[in-house]
């Protein structure tokens, strides 16, 4: 039960990631290497998107 709430809190805050990356004004490589990020390290991807992606 305990994996099962942390996975659909990842989710949860993938989806928030991508949405972000997807309204950010950057070009469509960068949107798309992000959200590969993302989907590919869902943790480890959303962490260093909102570290170092967001910023830049």
């Amino acid at each position: 039960m305990e994996y099962g709430i942390i996975g659909l809190i990842v989710l949860i805050l993938d989806i928030i990631a991508i949405i972000s990356i997807l309204g950010a004004g950057k070009s469509v490589g960068w949107k798309v290497l992000w959200i590969l990020v993302v989907l590919l390290l869902p943790v480890i991807g959303m962490i260093l998107y909102f570290l170092i992606g967001k910023s830049t």
